[in-house]
């Protein structure tokens, strides 16, 4: 590697992937596209997305609540639709997954089916820090089952001057708690440094102490490849706006095992479109679910924002997350490269995301001291758009459907110039 221009061209000129970055809408900055990182928090509109968009209010057009049995797609049907492909981009089958509702009621509704606590064992482990949506997810369900939450939560944070997590801790905390350990819940990639942690031997020890295991899949889905199945993951939640590219607000994917999916007796909120669809239309008593992830489901699906999902699904269906893999490490590890150089230039950015590839994304958090908001100002004003996060992080994140190596080149060479602050 080194830190020319023409470098980054040529790496842009070699990539399989530099075409999708034109099926893609940047916003703008005085008259060209801004240097844009923040697919971590809301992914860039596909341009197909509008179409997709069209075509249901014209099948709502043409055939009024009938939609919902006629015409391309009929709404009754619609989760079904999706099942391959995030099936896919998760490592499952595709009766393992469904599509519904947003990620933090999916997470309620998955606790009330895999959290069934007891007086002996009854805690819930996860990471020190997590996302404050996880935490006070953990916090109401043990209020909610009659328990105190700074006795129920056993939070595993990292060794003294570090930031990341050790797998050998998390895996010793799961062991020391066994006895009294019912979940243990954790986030695939931690949205504040973006450590991946290491799901299958966290899924393995888990088991191990007779708990169940589950991931909040935020940062993770479309981000890095993952086998839920074969991990033997019991359940997973997602949301479909960061990496995904499905709009604001867009709808959370659940991946439940098939050896829950397919027990009927198991726990759960039910709800009339998670009903056996044969009989879904008698109206009458006694919930029967579908087999699967579908019978997860409450209510009929949200079809203009599902239809959003649907755009970026296709996309990311053609390109395929071992090859979306393989940029991203490209991507990453020029730009951890070149920030190193800013380094070795007088500059102090620290990166507290893992130096591994295998135990990140595409996302580098940048610890950036105490002129941090200045920095993060003057890359806005310059057309950047990127992440700050309290204290002092900035998060940077090369998506491999529609960044360039040029971007990155750009970035750092505007974070380059922020010596003097």
């Amino acid at each position: 590697m080194n830190t020319t221009l023409e470098y980054a061209l040529k790496l842009d000129e070699e990539d399989p992937l530099k075409a999708y970055r034109e099926q893609f809408l940047f916003p703008q900055h005085d008259g060209k596209n801004c240097l844009y990182f923040c697919g971590n928090s809301l992914g860039l509109q596909p341009k197909t997305t509008r179409n997709y968009l069209l075509k249901e209010l014209d099948h709502w057009a043409e055939y009024g609540v009938e939609g919902h049995f006629e015409g391309e797609m009929p709404w009754m049907y619609y989760h079904k639709f999706f099942a391959e492909q995030a099936a896919r981009l998760v490592g499952a089958k595709a009766s393992e997954v469904v599509i519904m509702n947003t990620l933090t009621t999916n997470l309620h509704l998955m606790m009330v089916s895999f959290y069934r606590p007891t007086k002996q064992r009854y805690k819930i482990l996860m990471e020190g820090g997590a996302f404050p949506s996880d935490q006070y997810a953990m916090e109401s369900q043990a209020r909610f089952h009659g328990f105190d939450p700074e006795k129920t939560i056993i939070e595993i944070h990292p060794r003294a001057g570090e930031h990341n997590l050790h797998t050998e801790d998390i895996l010793k905390a799961i062991e020391e708690h066994g006895d009294e350990l019912a979940l243990v819940m954790m986030a695939g990639v931690n949205y504040y440094t973006g450590q991946w942690y290491d799901m299958q031997a966290i899924s393995k020890a888990a088991h191990e102490a007779g708990a169940h295991v589950g991931f909040d899949l935020a940062h993770a889905t479309g981000n890095v490849p993952m086998e839920l199945h074969q991990w033997g993951v019991d359940f997973a939640v997602w949301c479909s706006y960061k990496y995904l590219n499905s709009g604001p607000g867009g709808p959370s994917g659940v991946f439940v095992h098939e050896k829950h999916g397919n027990n009927p007796d198991l726990p759960r909120f039910a709800g009339w479109w998670g009903h056996d669809e044969s009989e879904r239309f008698l109206m009458k008593k006694g919930f029967i679910p579908m087999k699967g992830a579908a019978g997860w489901q409450l209510s009929n699906a949200q079809i203009f924002s599902m239809a959003a999902h649907k755009a970026s699904l296709e996309i990311f269906d053609k390109v395929g997350m071992k090859a979306l893999r393989e940029k991203s490490i490209l991507l990453t590890n020029y730009m951890a490269f070149l920030l190193e150089e800013l380094n070795k230039k007088g500059h102090t950015f620290k990166v507290i995301t893992p130096e591994k590839s295998q135990d990140r994304g595409c996302q580098l958090s940048i610890l950036t001291g105490d002129n941090g908001k200045k920095i993060h100002f003057y890359l806005t004003n310059k057309g950047v758009i990127c992440d700050w996060r309290e204290p002092n992080v900035i998060r940077v994140a090369s998506i491999p459907l529609y960044n360039s190596f040029r971007d990155v080149y750009e970035f750092c060479k505007l974070l380059g110039e922020t010596g003097e602050m």
